[in-house]
C-alpha cells in the first residue's frame, strides 16, 4: 500500500491525516492490532527452503556424469564391479563438490534480518509504550533516542539534533543530520533527510517520527526483495567447462557407438566382450578426473588468497577474478578510509597542508613543506584552540590499540588535527555553549581563557561570513576560497573567535551579532587510501577498469575518483539522470563514465548489470547493505570484511579480511595463475586421454588384442593422471599474466592451438605406444607382459609430458625448473605407485599386471623422453611461428 507513496515530500501534518493517526496520542492498542492483521508483521518474508535431497540430486544433472553412471551400470551387469565401483566414486565425489559450493542466498537474507531492530518505543494510547519490534505498524507514532535502531521507515515530525548513522544503507561516510520539512518529490534516497530508514541508528539527538513503511515495504525490505530476486550467475570458467563436458559427452558417446557397430558388422569379438572394449574407450576418453582436479586447483587458489587476506566463499570464484575486465567499487570504505581527515587550513594569512590521514594523531602542519611553528602564527593557534574546544567528540585509543572517536566523525577529525600541532594546544574549561543545530549551522562555547574569555565558533562557512564583523573582512575572496576547497572535495568549516568580557558567564545568538573575528577555514576529506591508488593503476595496467559507483555528492566523488586515477575529475552520472534513463541508454553510458555518484541499491544493480551487458565480466565490492543486491548479481562480489555489514559478506563471493583494494589485486593475480594452470592441466588430461582411447579403438580396427582393459585404464586415469597434474596447480604466476588484457568471457577453453597440440600430442603417445604393443607381441612376448609394459609406457610417457606442460611455449629446462617442487614430488610418488600395481601380488591379480625384469623398464623411459624432446622441438617451432605473426601485425598497424 505504502510503498508507492513518497511521504518525504508531504508536510507533517497531510502524512498524520493521511494515515489516521494523533502525534500526542499515537494509535489506540484495538486499531494497531486491527492493522497488524491486515498489513502483517513488520518482519522480511522467508524463502522457502528446498529439501536436502533436491539439493543433492540437482548435482548429479550432468551430462559426463550421466555416461558416466550409465557406463557404472553396464559394466556392473557384466559383472566387472571393481569397474563399477571406481566409476561410481568418482560421480559421488563430484556431487559433492557441488554440493558444498551451494549458493549463498539464505544466508545473505538471514543477514539481513539480524540489522533490524528487535524493539521499539511507540506512542499508544498516549502512553509510552515499548513493543516488539515485529509488532510496529504503518500510523505508529515512534520515539527515537540516541543508540536506538530504527524499527521501520518513519517520516520525522520533530528532530532534536538528531544525527542517524546511515552509512549502511546509503554508503555515506558522515552521519545524517535530519529536519522535519517536506522535500522534493524527486529528492534521492539519500537525501531524504526527514525521513528515518530501518536498520539504521539514531547516532545523536532524539526525534519522533510515523511509520510509514513496514516489513517489506520499507527501504530495507526492498533490497532484500532485490537480493532475493537476483539470478545467481554462472561463472566464466562453469560455463566453459558444462558446455565443453557436452561437447566431449557427445563426441564420445557417438564414437563408442560408431565402434561398437564396426565391432558387430566386421570383427568377431563375443557380444559382452565387444560392449566391454566400447566402455572402455568412452572410459578413456573421458576426463573423469578433470572436475576432481579443477576442484583441486581451485581450493588451492582460495588457500592462497586466504593467506593474502582474501576469503573466498565460492571455489570458481577465485579462476573468476582472473577474468575480471570491470571493478565496480564502493568510495566510503573502500576506495577511501571512511575516517575524516582535515587536509587543508586556509587562515588570512597563509595556507596550510595537513599531513598524516584517518584518526591517527600522527603528522603536521605544514607551510611550503616545512613544519609550522604555531607560535608564529597566533591566527592559527587561535583557530586550533577554536576547534578543540568547541567539539562534542572524544578521541583515544581502544583496547587493541587502534584510535577511535566517540561522537561526529567531523569534530573528530579536528581534535586530531590539533594533535597534530607542533606544540600542545590548550584545553580550558567550557563555561557555555550553544549547541549545533541545522536551523542555524553552527556551534559556540564561551572559554576563559588567561586574560580575558572568548566565545569560539565553528559551522558552515556561509553562517560564519554573515556573522563576522571585522575590518578588512573580503567575504567574496573567501567565498571562492571555500568554492576552490569543495571542488577538490573537501567538506570546508568556517571558524571564528570574539572576544568578551570576564563577568559573561553565558551566551546565546545575540551575542554573535558583532564582534566576531574571522579565523579561517578547514578542509576535510575521507582521504583515499594510498593503497588504493596503486591497486587502481594495477587494474588499470592489467587492462581492468576501474569504476567508482558511490552515494556521496557528485563534487566529492569525482575529485576522489581523480586522485584515485578513476575518471578526469569533471565528467560524473548522478542517480537522477540514471534514473531517466533506458536499459540501453544506461548501458552506453556505463562505458562512458567511470565515476557514479548518488546513487541507491537500485542504480548499482542496473550498473552491474549494464556492465555486463556490455561484454564485461564485473566484479562489485562495497561494505553495505545498498551494495549487496549489486554484489549478489556481479560475477564476483567482493565484500569489505573489516568495515562490511553480514549482509554484503553473505551476498558476495569474496571478503578482504584487511579491507585493502590492493588485495583485489592481488586476487586477480591469483585467478589468473589458477585459470593458467587449469589450462596446462587440460594441456596434460586430454592428450594422455585421447591416446588411450587411440589404444583401443586401433585395437578393434586392428582385430587384436586390447592393450589396456578398462580398469587398467581407469588406475592411469584416476590415480596417475590425477596424481601428476596436481602439479600443475602449484606453478607460479607466468611472466607477463598481470599486463595482457582479460580474455573475453566467450573465450572456448579450448583454443585452436590447444586442440592441435591435443591431437599432436596423443597420435605421439597413443602412436607410439601401440607401435611399441604391436612389436613386441611379434616377438612373442606374453600378452600379460606386454600390457604390464604397455601401462607403465603410458603412465611414464604422462610424467615426461608433465614436464612440457609446466609451460605453454617456454623451453622446460628453464631457470624456473625447480621452482615448483610438487611436480618432483608427484613424479616420485607416480614411480612409487607404479612398482607398487607392477610388483605386489594382489594389485597383480585386481589389474591383471605381470612383475617386470629391470630391463622392461626401457621401453617406457625411451618412449617417454621421445615424447619429451618432440614436443619440446614443437613449442619452439610454435613460439617462433607466433613471435612472427606478432611482429607483422605490430609493422601493419605502424
Amino acid at each position: 500500500m505504502n510503498e508507492e507513496q513518497k511521504w518525504f515530500s508531504k508536510d507533517a501534518g497531510d502524512v498524520l491525516k493521511e494515515l489516521d493517526t494523533e502525534k500526542s496520542q499515537g494509535l489506540s492498542e484495538e486499531e494497531a492490532k486491527r492493522r497488524l492483521e491486515h498489513y502483517g508483521k513488520n518482519e522480511l518474508p522467508e524463502e522457502d527452503k528446498e529439501p536436502l535431497l533436491k539439493k543433492v540430486a540437482k548435482h548429479f544433472n550432468d551430462v559426463l556424469i550421466y555416461v558416466l553412471l550409465a557406463a557404472a551400470v553396464i559394466t556392473g551387469i557384466l559383472g566387472h564391479y571393481i569397474d563399477t565401483a571406481v566409476i561410481a566414486v568418482v560421480a559421488i565425489v563430484n556431487a559433492a563438490i557441488g554440493y558444498f559450493q551451494e549458493n549463498k542466498a539464505e544466508k545473505a537474507l538471514a543477514g539481513i534480518k539480524k540489522m533490524l531492530s528487535l524493539f521499539a518505543n511507540v506512542r499508544r494510547d498516549g502512553d509510552r509504550t515499548e513493543v516488539a519490534a515485529t509488532d510496529v505498524v504503518v500510523g505508529d507514532i515512534v520515539l527515537l533516542n540516541a543508540g536506538d535502531k530504527v524499527p521501520a521507515d518513519v517520516r520525522l515530525l520533530k528532530a532534536e539534533n538528531l544525527n542517524v548513522e546511515e552509512s549502511p544503507l546509503t554508503g555515506e561516510s558522515t552521519t545524517v543530520e535530519k529536519h522535519t520539512y517536506a522535500l522534493d518529490s524527486e529528492t534521492v534516497l539519500a537525501d531524504r533527510k526527514n525521513m528515518a530508514f530501518s536498520g539504521t541508528s539514531i547516532a545523536s539527538g532524539s526525534g519522533v517520527g510515523i511509520v510509514t513503511a513496514t516489513g517489506e515495504d520499507t527501504e530495507i525490505g526492498k533490497i532484500n526483495q532485490s537480493i532475493a530476486e537476483v539470478e545467481d550467475l554462472q561463472t566464466p570458467l562453469i560455463k566453459q567447462t558444462s558446455q565443453f563436458g557436452k561437447m566431449v559427452a557427445i563426441a564420445i558417446v557417438g564414437f563408442s557407438v560408431l565402434m561398437y557397430i564396426f565391432g558387430l558388422l566386421f570383427r568377431d569379438y563375443p557380444l559382452g566382450e565387444l560392449l566391454l572394449y566400447v566402455i572402455g574407450i568412452a572410459v578413456a576418453a573421458i576426463p573423469e578426473g578433470l572436475p576432481a582436479i579443477l576442484s583441486i586447483i581451485l581450493a588451492i587458489g582460495v588457500q592462497n588468497m586466504a593467506g593474502r587476506n582474501a576469503i573466498v566463499r565460492n571455489l570458481p570464484s577465485v579462476e573468476t577474478l582472473g577474468s575480471v575486465s570491470i571493478i565496480g567499487s564502493d568510495k566510503t570504505g573502500t576506495l577511501t578510509k571512511n575516517e575524516m581527515t582535515v587536509t587543508s587550513v586556509v587562515t588570512s594569512e597563509r595556507e596550510y597542508d595537513v599531513s598524516g590521514t584517518g584518526y591517527v594523531p600522527e603528522g603536521d602542519i605544514l607551510y611550503k613543506d616545512e613544519v609550522v611553528r604555531t607560535e608564529e602564527d597566533p591566527t592559527l593557534k587561535d583557530l586550533l584552540l577554536s576547534v578543540k574546544t568547541c567539539n562534542d567528540a572524544s578521541l583515544k585509543k581502544d583496547e587493541e590499540g587502534r584510535w577511535d572517536i566517540k561522537g561526529d566523525p567531523t569534530e573528530g577529525c579536528l581534535l586530531t588535527l590539533a594533535a597534530k600541532a607542533d606544540i600542545p594546544v590548550a584545553s580550558p574549561d567550557v563555561e557555555a555553549k550553544i549547541p549545533f543545530d541545522s536551523s542555524y549551522k553552527y556551534m559556540a562555547t564561551l572559554v576563559d581563557a588567561t586574560e580575558e574569555k572568548v566565545i569560539y565558533i565553528k559551522g558552515a562557512p556561509d553562517r560564519i561570513f554573515d556573522m563576522v564583523d571585522q575590518e578588512g573582512f573580503k567575504k567574496p575572496k573567501w567565498e571562492q576560497l571555500m568554492k576552490t576547497h569543495a571542488k577538490k572535495g573537501e567538506r570546508v568549516i568556517g571558524v571564528a573567535m570574539k572576544k568578551v568580557s570576564k563577568e559573561t558567564t553565558s551566551i546565546d545568538h545575540g551575542d554573535l551579532d558583532d564582534g566576531v573575528m574571522f579565523l579561517g577555514l578547514v578542509g576535510i576529506v575521507d582521504p583515499p587510501r594510498e593503497e588504493a591508488m596503486a591497486a587502481v593503476k594495477a587494474c588499470n595496467q592489467a587492462g581492468i577498469q576501474v569504476k567508482m559507483i558511490t552515494g556521496d555528492h557528485v563534487d566529492t566523488a569525482s575529485a576522489i575518483g581523480y586522485q584515485l586515477g578513476i575518471g578526469d575529475g569533471r565528467h560524473a552520472l548522478e542517480g537522477k539522470e540514471i534514473d531517466t534513463m533506458s536499459d540501453d541508454e544506461l548501458v552506453k553510458a556505463a562505458n562512458e563514465y567511470d565515476v557514479f555518484a548518488r546513487t541507491t541499491p537500485q542504480h548499482k544493480l542496473r550498473l552491474v548489470q549494464a556492465f555486463q551487458q556490455n561484454d564485461k565480466t564485473c566484479a562489485m565490492t562495497g561494505d553495505g547493505v545498498n551494495d549487496a543486491p549489486a554484489l549478489k548479481r556481479a560475477d564476483v562480489g567482493v565484500a569489505m570484511g573489516i568495515k562490511g555489514t553480514e549482509v554484503a559478506k553473505e551476498a558476495s563471493e569474496m571478503v578482504l579480511v584487511d579491507d585493502n583494494f590492493k588485495t583485489i589485486v592481488n586476487a586477480v593475480e591469483e585467478g589468473r595463475r589458477v585459470y593458467d594452470n587449469l589450462k596446462k592441466t587440460i594441456l596434460f588430461i586430454l592428450p594422455t586421454n585421447a591416446a588411450e582411447a587411440f589404444l583401443i579403438t586401433a585395437a578393434i580396427f586392428l582385430g587384436i588384442m586390447m592393450p589396456l582393459t578398462p580398469v587398467q585404464i581407469l588406475w592411469v586415469n584416476m590415480v596417475s593422471s590425477v596424481t601428476v597434474s596436481l602439479a600443475l596447480a602449484f606453478e607460479q604466476l607466468d611472466k607477463g599474466a598481470m599486463t595482457r588484457p582479460p580474455r573475453p568471457p566467450n573465450t572456448p577453453l579450448l583454443s585452436g592451438y590447444y586442440i592441435f597440440r591435443i591431437i599432436f600430442v596423443a597420435l605421439l603417445i597413443g602412436g607410439g605406444t601401440l607401435a611399441m604393443n604391436l612389436s613386441m607381441i611379434d616377438q612373442g612376448y606374453d600378452q600379460a607382459i606386454v600390457n604390464t609394459v604397455t601401462l607403465n609406457t603410458i603412465v611414464i610417457t604422462q610424467m615426461f609430458h608433465l614436464f612440457n606442460c609446466r609451460s605453454e611455449l617456454e623451453f622446460a629446462f628453464n631457470k624456473d625448473f625447480f621452482s615448483n617442487k610438487a611436480v618432483f614430488v608427484v613424479s616420485g610418488l607416480l614411480i612409487l605407485l607404479q612398482l607398487f600395481i607392477t610388483y605386489v601380488p594382489f594389485m597383480n591379480t585386481i589389474f591383471e599386471t605381470e612383475p617386470l625384469q629391470a630391463g622392461y623398464w626401457l621401453f617406457p623411459i625411451i618412449m617417454g623422453a621421445i615424447v619429451f624432446i618432440v614436443v619440446e622441438i614443437e613449442k619452439v617451432i610454435t613460439k617462433q611461428v607466433v613471435n612472427n605473426k606478432r611482429y607483422k601485425r605490430k609493422e601493419g598497424s605502424t
